[in-house]
């Protein structure tokens, strides 16, 4: 009997796309953890992203949520939402990722940017997770909703937490540490929603606050949603990129001397190593994709991370090739479910490699293995050593 074919095996984790590669030729079958529904071709995901009547994110939580769970915690979220309740409350929430607010916050992104830029570089030999990667958009966020920036350790272990709740066969003790970090996570946004209230300033949740819009829950849930999409997708993102160009110094050296070339380093290494892996959705109906019957009831993973390497839509797929003619359009999302922060964590990757490039002429890694985040639905490195060589200045 064959083995199942199992998204948290070790080495699919440290490199998932020969199984993705395995998973197109199906088109679709189900896969472990938990008998989930792999979708896995290009076509096939953007199908079931656009159809919310066969594919719900209504009741996702009772879908991949273990019982030892007690709750949801983003059950009132928008991400959890179909139409008409997910059109009122991302409408609620969208003007602060819009093109004119992020260009109110561009000038003071790129002041963070430049100065954790210059402290990262001047330690030549460096973590650049820890030093660069994170810090950079939990700082951002801080701007935006007044968490704490010295806490971004807590907000980090949060946010990996409940990413990895979908894919977690937990011991009792790493139940426990799941369940205090929601419990924390709660009291936390719970001061900051009361503190917003006493003394309203300028930002999103301050916004939230005096409209009135939404529920206790349904601004808490978005709280708790929002803590590992706002940061944890671009720290991956800049990981990932300076990952990739460790291993392709030609490209670096591409981009270093061309900086108008970095967003388009920035969408290849977005379909080439997307921070984003999968997406899940629950069957509403029997239905047939790509020739497979699916029942009601199930539960879909749609492998983005495989759809980005797609032989049928990528001329060589796994090959590294930054300004490739073919555009991904698929590393946020697609349809209603399109990620709100895509604009912004874009910015953030821009404004942060234009700061590392004028200081570096190059970079390696001072360890070859990497250790990956564990987690299907996000995938980037928990730590990142890396060695400068500095920019000699003329």
């Amino acid at each position: 009997m064959r083995p199942p074919l199992n998204l948290m095996a070790p080495d699919v984790r440290a490199n998932p796309y020969p199984l993705y590669a395995q998973l197109r030729r199906g088109p679709v079958c189900q896969v472990e953890p938990g008998g989930m529904w792999a979708v896995s071709r290009y076509d096939d995901v953007v199908t079931v992203l656009k159809d919310t009547r066969r594919f719900s994110s209504v009741g996702l939580g009772r879908g991949f949520l273990p019982p030892w769970l007690a709750r949801n915690p983003v059950a009132h979220s928008l991400v959890m939402k179909d139409p008409p309740e997910h059109t009122r409350l991302r409408g609620l929430v969208s003007k602060a990722f819009s093109g004119p607010a992020l260009q109110r916050l561009e000038a003071q992104v790129r002041t963070l940017a430049e100065e954790l830029a210059e402290a990262t570089v001047q330690q030549r030999e460096v973590d650049f997770t820890a030093a660069f990667a994170l810090p950079l958009p939990v700082r951002v966020l801080n701007l935006l909703f007044g968490l704490d920036p010295e806490r971004w350790p807590d907000m980090r272990r949060w946010a990996e937490d409940l990413l990895s709740i979908p894919a977690s066969q937990p011991t009792p003790e790493r139940r426990e540490d799941i369940r205090r970090s929601i419990q924390e996570m709660e009291a936390c946004f719970q001061v900051l929603i009361a503190t917003r209230r006493a003394r309203p300033g300028e930002d999103l949740v301050s916004e939230l606050v005096r409209a009135q819009s939404m529920t206790e829950d349904e601004l808490m849930s978005f709280l708790f949603s929002l803590l590992p999409a706002g940061f944890e997708t671009t720290a991956h993102l800049l990981s990932n990129t300076l990952l990739v160009l460790a291993q392709h110094p030609d490209e670096l050296e591409r981009v270093r001397e061309d900086p108008r070339r970095i967003p388009l380093l920035i969408e290849e290494v977005l379909r080439y190593e997307p921070p984003a892996q999968s997406s899940l959705r629950l069957v509403t109906e029997d239905t047939d994709l790509g020739g497979v019957r699916i029942p009601r009831g199930a539960l879909v993973a749609v492998l983005l991370g495989a759809a980005l390497r797609d032989e049928q839509r990528f001329t060589e797929a796994d090959r590294f090739h930054p300004g490739r003619e073919a555009q991904a359009h698929l590393p946020f999302g697609h349809g209603i479910h399109f990620c709100l922060g895509a604009m912004l964590a874009r910015m953030e990757a821009r404004l942060g490699l234009e700061a590392l490039f004028r200081r570096i002429r190059g970079v390696s890694l001072t360890r070859q293995e990497v250790q990956w985040s564990q987690s299907y639905i996000a995938r980037g490195p928990l730590s990142l050593p890396l060695r400068w060589e500095p920019r000699v200045e003329t």
